[in-house]
């Protein structure tokens, strides 16, 4: 019998694009290998491809960038091309827009109008082709295919006086959600769009001023937590480590309410909430709203472990391990020629088949998106000897696409786009499933006065979307 199942990585679950890492430091020193550590608490938010740019001598910048994960990118020895520098940005990328290689890894370093910059991005940027045929009719050339070099361009065009000028300028010319750093060979720069839909964090340590998409990256190098930047911000760090901060026009608060759900790893804490006691309110509230006889619970591994642990705690149902996930995958993970979703990745899920057979199961996930590895496992546990394997979902049912920097960008893409619940549950062949209410999901997020977008669920974007171009789509209202 076949205890396992092999699932393409771009199946396996929604995915954030990317994470962002920026360090400015008093004095020069070893900032590859602090960025190196930032990266590598980030890996879960990109696994396609990894970068580190640094400054030195005041105007150039070093920087190597390839495929894979980050302790397959960064080896002793390209750590060692890196020189020591007070200025330095990382980024992992996970493609939303752009084809999967190496060109369009990040950071993006360019030549501009106040010398050698590097950008590193996070998000999607909606108006992006718009952007770019503007740019391009301008008389400026691309040479990838990703929305941060249609930023890194429109930047360098606007930046006559100044780079925060140029920065301003194009933000305000910016729809979609993004958080970045930028740096030149003396300077650093944060911000992060107006509705502040993805998360940027700022710490410190040691006389440096630290940027990172997460606050477990910080807590990977000793850094500590200052606070979130604000939707709208941009941050400028001067050559004597303080910082300036300019704001946005249009600041209307929407965090991306995914990252509770799925996207950011439990430990971090992101604008003032902790994704781990969230995910464990959701998991109390399942117990809360959904009891079923049943003999052990389980989790997807590995956002939805917080949530099971909870129900189970919650319902008094003893918590099991049914599934192990293989986190053994080396450079093979991506190749830079290979279609995003004809990918030959393979994640493999082994069955801990002595837990649960003849076992009624209550299996927990974070969300389900395509429903394609829900019902590969749910037959695998079969398979394995459960007897009944009930769903429950932390999370409502996902019936619109995002266009903001997760990868779902069509609703036929999306198993709840045109099912209800009933017909969900007949399709990935459980014997129940069940769902958490919106209102019930902002508020174990802590949701105030309406401040998460939460259109994947109920269609309510937070710009006004007709006929902007989304990545490779168009909107259809």
């Amino acid at each position: 019998m076949k205890d396992y199942i092999i699932i393409p990585e771009k199946e396996f679950r929604a995915h954030e694009e990317c994470g962002i890492f920026g360090i400015y430091s008093s004095k020069p020193q070893n900032l590859a290998q602090e960025i190196y550590y930032g990266l590598f608490a980030l890996q879960h938010r990109g696994q396609e491809s990894a970068g580190i740019a640094v400054a030195y001598d005041k105007n150039k910048i070093a920087y190597y960038k390839n495929m894979g994960l980050v302790n397959d990118v960064f080896g002793t020895e390209e750590l060692k091309l890196l020189p020591e520098s007070q200025v330095g940005i990382g980024h992992v990328r996970y493609s939303t827009t752009g084809s999967s290689n190496v060109v369009n890894a990040q950071p993006v370093v360019f030549y501009g109008r106040y010398g050698r910059l590097a950008i590193a991005h996070n998000g999607n940027i909606v108006n992006a082709e718009t952007i770019r045929n503007k740019m391009i009719k301008a008389g400026h050339i691309f040479q990838s295919s990703i929305d941060t070099e249609v930023m890194a361009v429109l930047i360098n065009h606007y930046a006559t006086d100044s780079l925060m000028e140029g920065i301003l300028r194009a933000c305000e010319d910016i729809l979609g959600a993004y958080a970045f750093v930028i740096m030149s060979g003396t300077a650093l720069y944060a911000a992060r769009d107006p509705r502040g839909m993805k998360p940027l964090v700022m710490g410190e340590k040691d006389g440096m001023v630290i940027f990172a998409s997460e606050s477990c990256a910080l807590d990977a190098v000793d850094a500590r937590v200052i606070r979130d930047i604000e939707p709208g911000e941009v941050i400028k760090v001067n050559p004597d480590g303080t910082t300036e901060s300019v704001f946005l026009n249009d600041i209307n608060t929407k965090h991306c309410i995914f990252e509770y759900v799925y996207l950011a790893r439990s430990d971090s804490i992101i604008d003032n909430v902790s994704v781990y006691e969230a995910r464990h309110r959701c998991g109390k509230l399942l117990a809360e709203l959904h009891k079923i006889d049943a003999d052990i619970v389980s989790g997807v591994p590995d956002s939805a472990i917080v949530a099971a642990r909870a129900y189970s705690e919650a319902s008094g149902i003893p918590y099991v391990d049914a599934l192990s996930k293989n986190r053994y995958v080396g450079r093979s993970f991506i190749q830079p020629s290979q279609e995003m979703r004809e990918s030959s990745v393979k994640i493999k899920l082994n069955v801990f088949r002595s837990n649960i057979k003849g076992k009624r199961l209550i299996l927990i996930d974070d969300s389900i998106v395509r429903g394609t590895t829900s019902k590969k496992i749910i037959k695998l546990l079969r398979q394995n000897g459960a007897r009944e394997v009930h769903m429950l979902v932390a999370s409502p049912i996902i019936k619109f696409p995002c266009f903001f920097g997760v990868d779902m960008q069509t609703k036929e893409q999306l198993i709840g786009g045109f099912q209800d619940e009933n017909a969900i549950c007949a399709e990935i062949g459980a014997d129940s499933l069940h769902y958490i209410p919106l209102e019930l999901l902002k508020s174990a997020c802590n949701c105030t006065n309406d401040n998460y977008c939460v259109a994947c669920f109920d269609g309510n974007y937070p710009y006004d979307m007709d006929d902007i171009h989304c990545g490779n789509h168009i909107l259809e209202c």
